[in-house]
């Protein structure tokens, strides 16, 4: 009887289903996991719905006569504002820069807009557009419109900035994040996770031995170099919000291919890891300001990782899992001891306000 008791109270206990449907917007629907998703997808495609924007690419490719435009455009809300390896200002400039390049075009020119509360340091203002000048200048863009708005004091945090920018694909490419195949090998450019725990650990004032920064940089040169080594680019994306792990869940969905990564080639600073085993936090599922994930077709993988490896931004580069038939739309960890996990889209946010 005691038996039949303690059964029937745990078959009492269900694991509830987590909340998808709310009324208002919440954190978690900026994190780049499946609340984000579900936003965009029921607020935003079905309302403005076109073959382009449809595409869900981080940036736009237009044609305009025989030319072919790629137009992106991006907003930063980061805190802290200041953090180890950059500013938010920096990260504008490199941020849309590197969604530009996404698909091989080159960028060009990129626009600024500043939301700034009453009473922000005019010091940290122009500390700030020094840094988009410099970032703008070592990734050979400029910067040739924008605006300002000034809020009233507690109606934004410090200073916002929305980027745009446009490029153009003068390489005969097609690049796009449903163009996976089976066979395919999955390239990182270097380590994960390096941006949001810096910004984390700034942000919770941990400290470590060795000081946590930022990788964030523009890509441009380095992309450059990878459609220089080879055309047969199927997907390149920068994982930013939701990290490594919802750029390669939108891989496998869009692309309708399963995806298994492997977890000893995966490359983590030993400082990040910890800084990650603290908090409880996958590196997986943390933002990269300064990294790209590249599918291509197998038997070309070892010549592009050596290419790229003689470039300082890919110096860390790894070839990180590959494409497979099984498991459609699904991401698939493998451990050292052989057990398979599964690598879901987030639901939530873990780091908020990451870029």
């Amino acid at each position: 009887m005691k038996e039949e008791n303690e059964l029937n109270l745990a078959n009492g206990f269900n694991c509830p289903l987590p909340i998808t449907n709310y009324d208002t917007v919440q954190l978690a629907h900026g994190s780049g996991g499946k609340l984000m998703g579900e936003l965009i997808d029921k607020i935003f495609i079905s309302t403005f719905n076109n073959k382009i924007l449809n595409k869900m690419e981080d940036q736009a490719t237009l044609n305009v006569g025989e030319n072919k435009i790629v137009f992106t455009t991006d907003s930063f809300v980061v805190d802290p504002i200041f953090f180890n390896g950059g500013n938010i200002g920096e990260l504008a400039v490199n941020g849309t820069v590197n969604d530009i390049c996404m698909n091989g075009a080159k960028p060009l020119w990129l626009s600024a807009g500043f939301i700034i509360e009453e009473g922000f340091p005019i010091a940290d203002l122009n500390r700030i557009v020094l840094s988009m000048r410099q970032a703008a200048d070592n990734a050979g863009v400029q910067i040739v419109t924008g605006d300002t708005k000034v809020v009233n004091k507690n109606s934004c945090d410090k200073i916002f900035i929305n980027t745009a920018g446009i490029g153009i694909l003068e390489k005969d490419l097609n690049v796009s994040s449903s163009n996976l195949k089976p066979g395919d090998s999955i390239i990182i450019s270097g380590t994960i996770a390096d941006h949001g725990m810096a910004i984390m650990t700034s942000r919770k004032g941990l400290s470590f031995e060795n000081t946590i920064e930022s990788d964030c940089a523009s890509l441009n040169d380095l992309i450059n170099l990878i459609t220089n080594t080879t055309s047969n680019i199927n997907a390149m994306r920068d994982p930013t919000r939701g990290g490594a792990a919802a750029t390669l869940n939108e891989f496998a969905a869009q692309s309708k291919v399963g995806i298994k990564i492997y977890a000893d080639k995966i490359p983590v600073k030993t400082n990040v890891n910890g800084a990650c085993e603290i908090l409880g936090i996958d590196p997986l599922y943390v933002a990269n300001e300064g990294k790209v994930i590249i599918s291509l077709p197998g038997e070309e993988a070892k010549d592009l990782l050596s290419a790229m490896r003689k470039h300082p931004l890919g110096a860390n580069a790894e070839i990180i899992g590959e494409v497979v038939e099984e498991h459609p739309g699904v991401v698939v960890k493998k451990t050292i001891l052989g057990v398979e996990h599964i690598i879901d889209l987030p639901l939530g946010e873990q780091l908020p306000r990451i870029c």
